[in-house]
């Protein structure tokens, strides 16, 4: 297929499921294939790092190539230099199918109202036990990805931990986390961890350009890439319409706390109305990477009281924002309760 200009209001990527090619974490993923081949591979890893820079597509990765070659000891293993396969490779066809019987995927899911759901729930999270409990449904090694361990619940991390406390030989958990840290610490205990950094511009470019099939030339994917922070996922979120001069607006209002103008508030409200994702998602990641800024950058021994506020609102935003997604609420009074919690936060 051939590359193509910006042209939708918001681009639309190939699932991980889908995606074959790896763009950077070399090291990473050489750590998981030398750990496979030296046949005593940890039964559960933590893949951690910023939302959008290649966890899933990592862990797709290894779970396609461990299915593929069930025996670490072959000599295809040993050989090998990365965990690629082909396209037309069985597992691969059947992986992005979502039909082969040695991997299970934990994500969220939508509901009967067909709304997608805020958690993935105890129901899904107990799929584990009859996965791991049952007849091999073919030969080899079961492997589950969660997609990701952020969105379970009390009752589903529960759940899941019991199955990952006691693993059934040749299982293999891929635990993909946007906030590795917040992660339960029962679960962080039992899995080696595997932290991504996020990409640098150029690495985003030619990720973005082949998830999307998009021109690396073109300069709106080069401004997009310089303002993403190293994510692809916020690199194709800001191609979309306006929703990189929303989150430039974002920024500069999130500055001017705790006296926004009110004005531009109420403009900021109905730029994100509709129900066009990208400019919910641009304003949700503007708030993210400002809190984020000043969580990294502020003395914890001056600001201590101060950042612990700060951290309890960051919470509360991401709540709420998941919760107007998820029930396609109104955004203008997201808006103004994200500057309202913020205000108080930072006087």
């Amino acid at each position: 297929m051939s590359a193509r200009k910006v042209a939708a209001a918001e681009v639309v990527a190939r699932p991980p499921r889908e995606t074959l090619s790896l763009i950077s974490h070399q090291a990473a993923e050489h750590a998981l294939l030398d750990a496979y081949r030296g046949g005593r591979i940890a039964h559960a890893w933590l893949i951690g790092g910023a939302m959008g820079i290649g966890k899933a597509t990592l862990a797709y990765r290894m779970a396609r190539f461990v299915l593929a070659h069930p025996n670490p000891a072959d000599a295809a293993v040993a050989a090998a230099t990365t965990l690629a396969l082909d396209a037309d490779h069985p597992v691969v066809r059947h992986v992005v199918a979502g039909a082969h019987g040695g991997l299970l995927t934990l994500e969220r899911s939508v509901n009967d109202k067909g709304v997608l759901r805020n958690v993935i729930t105890v129901d899904e999270s107990r799929e584990t036990i009859s996965f791991f409990g049952s007849t091999a449904a073919v030969e080899g090694w079961r492997v589950c990805i969660v997609d990701t361990v952020d969105d379970l619940n009390a009752s589903s991390a529960n759940a899941l931990l019991k199955v990952i406390e006691e693993p059934p030989q040749r299982s293999l958990f891929l635990l993909i986390s946007n906030s590795p840290a917040r992660v339960l610490p029962t679960i962080q205990s039992r899995c080696r961890k595997l932290m991504l950094r996020p990409l640098s511009t150029a690495d985003v470019i030619a990720a973005a350009a082949d998830a999307a099939d998009l021109d690396p030339a073109d300069p709106k994917l080069a401004e997009a890439a310089a303002a993403s922070e190293g994510s692809v996922a916020r690199a194709l979120v800001l191609l979309g319409g306006d929703a990189l001069t929303l989150q430039q607006k974002t920024t500069a209002l999130l500055d001017s706390l705790p006296n926004p103008d009110p004005r531009a508030l109420h403009a900021l409200g109905e730029a994100i109305g509709g129900t066009d994702r990208a400019t919910l998602q641009a304003f949700v990641d503007g708030v993210d990477r400002w809190i984020a800024s000043r969580l990294r950058t502020a003395d914890p021994n001056a600001e201590l009281q101060r950042l612990a506020r700060l951290a309890e609102v960051w919470e509360k935003i991401g709540r709420a924002a998941r919760d107007t997604e998820a029930y396609n609420l109104e955004r203008k009074p997201l808006v103004f309760s994200v500057f309202g919690l913020l205000a108080e936060a930072v006087r």
